[in-house]
């Protein structure tokens, strides 16, 4: 992978992860740190999932997996939060 590809994932986990915590209702208890890595994380693994539905290119703007990100990332976020606020 080249240095573009590791700022892009870097830039698009960071625009993932914000957006993934907007979904979630209510205050999270986690840092921004762990919101990027949560974003980083579910746009790989969204992307992983729209290739294998067939879905990851299209004509424009691919919408499909950006709410597949979006999803994984509210769901990460989530997860995080609820396993901060048993400790």
């Amino acid at each position: 992978m080249e240095i573009s590809g590791i700022i892009s994932a870097i830039v698009i986990g960071i625009v993932i992860g914000v957006l993934g915590r907007l979904v979630v209702p209510g205050r999270q208890r986690i840092g921004i740190l762990l919101t990027i890595l949560v974003g980083i994380v579910a746009a790989l693994i969204g992307s992983a999932i729209a290739n294998a539905f067939d879905v990851a290119d299209t004509n424009g703007i691919d919408w499909i997996e950006w709410l597949i990100q979006i999803g994984l990332a509210a769901l990460g976020v989530a997860a995080l939060d609820r396993s901060r606020a048993r400790r």
